[in-house]
């Protein structure tokens, strides 16, 4: 078993309550006097979390939600109000713009400082120093004092120093998100190398196409608190669906309908064989299997609906039982029932919702609703919501 890196146990912070004067004399009175806990907001609490050598995490969450604050606790930046950390090899950090940089002193100069504090100086930091140049590519800024350049120049500068110790753990935060377009890919080839070359990478970010192209793990904050851990496809298709659940704009009849004394209504229903209220987790390609069985107050056959919606409402797919000429099975005392498959259906992984309606016997009216929801999981990074058979080839293989 590898090595572990970094290592939480209970970790947490709270800030005190300094809103006003006396807020803050307060709050120096109890850390000098008291050891009673000091009043105020807490901003991560009760995290565990171990990285090995070798690992790549991500951390993902909302704004507000504890990122920022759990690396700068990890780096040492920050300590703790309650919990642990530890930390074992030697960490490279890029947390903010400018964060450890003169501002006073030119990029060259800086370069020396920061590398000076990794241990690296005399004939070794004049070995590296060309390298560190050549990657931050910023010209003559370089000779400049770091207050004239950009947010990205100041990016590329850290990133540069950072690319060329090779750090035993690397932790970076959105600050990539500032450089242009081609020094963000040629960090991400960086990053690529380092992690196959056996680095170990904290890495913070809202784009999920990174996490999932970059990491084996992920961690999601919530509220300060750690919502899931595991697998990087399990984790950030989870925070997705949430995501889509609250953007959820659907405007569909309220559930939960059936029973009532309408004409038509959803008796049961299941989803291979599930009938529980809880979610389904079904894997990638897993065929689809609806029974359904409905009720009709004077005997009319009805007309069945069958659609797949995702977690914010957006339609997928749907369809009736009069699309396909099919004519519910009778089971007397104005009983209908039915089953509907999908086989091997082309959803990504994500979080659906499959919905039945029966309607009228002319296809018109909806009267109620049945809804369960299933999660789709599977490594795929492919975007959007089904997966296109498609083929790739060379040009001249073309008719």
């Amino acid at each position: 078993m590898s090595e572990v890196l970094v290592r939480a146990t209970g970790l947490g912070k709270s800030y005190p309550k300094a809103f006003r004067s006396s807020d803050r004399l307060r709050a120096l009175g109890r850390l000098l006097f008291s050891r009673r806990p000091i009043d105020g907001m807490t901003v991560l609490a009760d995290v565990d979390l171990q990285v090995r050598r070798g690992e790549s995490l991500g951390l993902i969450g909302a704004n507000g939600a504890g990122k920022s604050t759990l690396l700068k606790l990890i780096t040492g930046v920050l300590t703790p109000t309650t919990g642990s950390v530890s930390v074992h090899g030697e960490i490279g950090a890029l947390l903010e713009l400018g964060a450890g940089f003169h501002l006073e002193h030119t990029g060259r100069d800086n370069i020396a400082m920061t590398a000076a504090l990794y241990g690296l100086a005399g004939a070794a930091l004049r070995e590296k120093l060309p390298q560190i140049i050549e990657f931050a590519d910023i010209g003559r800024y370089i000779d400049e004092p770091v207050k004239h350049y950009s947010s990205g120049m100041v990016v590329r500068l850290g990133f540069a120093i950072i690319a060329v110790l090779r750090p035993d753990l690397l932790i970076t935060d959105e600050v990539l998100a500032v450089g242009d377009e081609a020094f963000q890919k040629k960090c991400i080839r960086w990053m690529q190398d380092y992690l196959d070359g056996g680095g170990t990478l904290i890495l913070v970010s809202h784009s999920m196409y990174h996490v999932q192209k970059l990491c084996q793990r992920a961690c999601w904050l919530r509220d300060g608190r750690v919502e899931m851990l595991g697998d990087v496809f399990d984790v950030t298709q989870a925070y997705l669906a949430f995501q889509e659940r609250k953007s959820d704009t659907s405007t569909e009849p309220a559930l939960g309908t059936r029973g009532h004394d309408v004409e038509f209504s959803v008796i049961r229903a299941s989803i291979n064989g599930h009938d529980a209220d809880t979610p389904l987790l079904l894997e990638q390609g897993t065929s689809l299997l609806v029974r359904m069985q409905v009720r009709s107050r004077d005997g009319r056959v009805p007309v069945l609906m069958v659609g797949i919606v995702r977690a914010d409402g957006t339609p997928v797919y749907g369809v009736g039982s009069d699309m396909d000429g099919y004519r519910p099975r009778a089971l007397g005392n104005g009983e209908f029932a039915a089953e509907v498959v999908f086989d091997h259906p082309l959803l990504l992984p994500g979080s659906y919702s499959v919905r039945v309606h029966p309607l009228d016997p002319e296809g018109v009216r909806l009267f109620d609703t049945w809804e369960r929801s299933i999660t789709v999981r599977g490594a795929s990074r492919e975007l959007g919501i089904v997966h296109l058979p498609h083929h790739w080839r060379d040009p001249d293989e073309a008719a």
